[in-house]
Parts: C-alpha cells; structure tokens; sequence
C-alpha cells in the first residue's frame, strides 16, 4: 500500500495539558515509528457539548502505509496509554455524550479515502463543525 498523509486532531482539558500533548506526540511518534511530517500551534478552546475545563488542541500529520483501521488501534493505543478509560456514550437521540479527557485523538484525514463505517468516519465529521479545526487545518495545508 502507497504511503498517505495521516491528519490527526489531538485535545486535552485534564491535568498538565501541555505535558499531555508532548506526550502524545511522543507516543504517536513511537506508534508510527517516524515523526510527524507537520503540526499546527496550540490552541485553547472551550469544551463543546458539555461544562468543563478549557481544552488545548492541535493538528498533526503522519506520512503511513498503514491501513485506517490500523490507525484508528494506534490512536486508541495511546489514549489508553496515557490513562483514558472511557468509552463513547450517546444519549437515547443517539448523539454522542462528551466528557473530561486527557487525551483524545481522531483521525481527520487519511489522504483522500472516505470512510462511513460504525468504528471510523474519514473525513471526520467534525472536521465541518468545530471552527479550530477549520483553523487549524489553515497551518497544514502545503
């Protein structure tokens, strides 16, 4: 398989939020076995869709051969590695239930393949909502 360009979103509104994303982007780097090929600056953000601390967010791009579900299991890897224990909840509409977290990273992009699967959506859908990404996205485009 070709090698594509990976665009990652990462948030953190718990703890040292700073460490928490060098720490992220440490492990993404040991994940992928390269080091990320761009990323944005940090941004603050308010929680979306629940009362809680001030996010940090920012974008980063892998180049990879592997396949997005292979991804999705590095991603989910270090969430887990760094504490994360939550699993995704949604309210009896179906529209998901946001929380506190230490580290989130979704897949925004995975070169230009659409995904529309129960596990994994490529583009993400909130690539079209939330106007930091919208921004962010500004400092990566080539």
């Amino acid at each position: 398989m070709a090698a594509v360009d990976v665009t990652l979103a990462l948030g953190t509104n718990l703890g040292d939020r700073e460490t928490n994303i060098k720490v992220a982007l440490t492990l993404l780097d040991l994940a992928f076995g390269s080091h990320y090929t761009a990323i944005t600056p940090v941004m603050e953000t308010a929680a979306v869709g629940f009362d809680g601390p001030a996010f940090l967010n920012c974008l980063v791009r892998y180049r990879t051969s592997r396949r997005p579900l292979t991804v999705l299991k590095l991603c989910k890897g270090v969430e887990k590695a760094m504490g994360r224990t939550d699993a995704p909840e949604y309210d009896a509409d179906g529209r998901r239930i946001y929380h506190d977290r230490i580290i989130d990273v979704d897949i925004l992009y995975y070169g230009k393949t659409h995904m529309d699967t129960p596990e994994l959506k490529i583009p993400h859908p909130q690539v079209e909502t939330r106007a930091y990404i919208k921004e962010l996205l500004l400092f990566l485009h080539d």
